[in-house]
């Protein structure tokens, strides 16, 4: 660990979607953590998770059960050169959904071959929660978060037809989920509410709604034989967007977070008001960064996939 603790840095650690194929070969070439913290997961695994990475398919990486182990060893590699390299240790943590798992390990709270693990079974569960085809989600631009909520709660009706919220990611920008028909309808409702785009997202589950509660039963029952300990730092919830530093509450909080919206605006509201004002985005991608701004224009972001992205953040 780097051994300068400032009380503005917060590190972000992305969710899925951030997969790609060939994604930190530079990261991979420039810093040796990047090699032996993928071959911890493969051992942990039983299959070589980096060739996966290097050579695809992009359709292996893309099913849930490979994205998020995956996902989850990038993010934590790039933490690993982060801290090798003498970069100073985030006084707050947070992660997008998957990325809360990534949070875990940055803050000691959770084992990374722990985490490896648990998140395949994650993948697993919520694959399984609900056939393919049945559930779909949907991106929504340019209309307000609380119009987005009485769309989908006007026209949700029963078990067989819901949608909802279930990522509110930046102002003016929501993911909505649920049973495939229902998606498509309240996709219609919004364009004509006066929605920028509203477009179907290729997923293959409805991720964060009810429809989840089989996969948080699954995920429950594996958590209940990991140790989960307090956090080194404080670890910003997807549930609540709240600081949690108890590991029997973080816990708790990871099951119900399947089946719950993550509240990502108000994360980084939370970390804005703790005086946050330099947000490292730890992983592939800058989605989060893109997010952190639409919040706030007035703080420093930073993505460090790239090694010369990883250094100059550092200086």
């Amino acid at each position: 660990m780097g051994e300068q603790q400032l009380g503005n840095l917060a590190f972000l650690f992305p969710g899925q979607g951030a997969q790609a194929v060939g994604m930190l070969a530079d990261a991979h070439a420039a810093f040796p953590e990047i090699g032996t913290t993928f071959q911890e997961a493969s051992d942990a695994l039983g299959y070589d998770v980096w060739d996966l990475v290097v050579s695809g398919p992009a359709e292996q990486l893309s099913l849930t059960e490979k994205t998020q182990p995956i996902i989850l060893t990038a993010s934590v590699a790039l933490y690993r050169a982060w801290c090798a390299n003498g970069g100073a240790r985030p006084s707050v943590v947070a992660g997008h959904s998957l990325g809360e798992f990534s949070a875990l390990v940055a803050a000691e709270s959770l084992a990374f071959d722990d985490a490896v693990k648990l998140v395949r079974q994650r993948g697993q569960a919520m694959q399984l929660a609900v056939p393919v085809g049945v559930g779909a989600m949907a991106a929504i631009l340019g209309v307000p978060d609380e119009d987005v909520v009485a769309v989908c709660t006007r026209i949700s009706d029963g078990a067989a037809h819901h949608v909802s919220a279930v990522n509110f990611n930046s102002p003016g920008q929501v993911v909505i989920a649920g049973h495939a028909a229902a998606v498509e309808e309240a996709i219609a409702a919004l364009k004509e509410a006066g929605a920028k785009r509203a477009m179907p997202l290729p997923v293959s589950a409805p991720f964060h709604t009810p429809l989840m509660r089989p996969a948080g039963e699954v995920l429950e029952q594996a958590l209940s034989e990991i140790a989960v300990d307090d956090p080194i730092v404080p670890v910003v919830s997807n549930v609540n967007a709240e600081l949690q530093t108890d590991g029997t509450v973080i816990k708790r909080l990871l099951v119900e977070q399947i089946a719950s919206p993550v509240l990502w605006t108000q994360c980084v509201q939370t970390m804005l008001d703790q005086g946050c004002d330099r947000f490292i985005e730890c992983g592939p991608g800058k989605v989060l960064s893109g997010l952190v701004k639409r919040v706030s224009k007035a703080v420093s972001v930073a993505s460090i996939e790239a090694p010369d992205a990883l250094k100059g953040a550092i200086e």
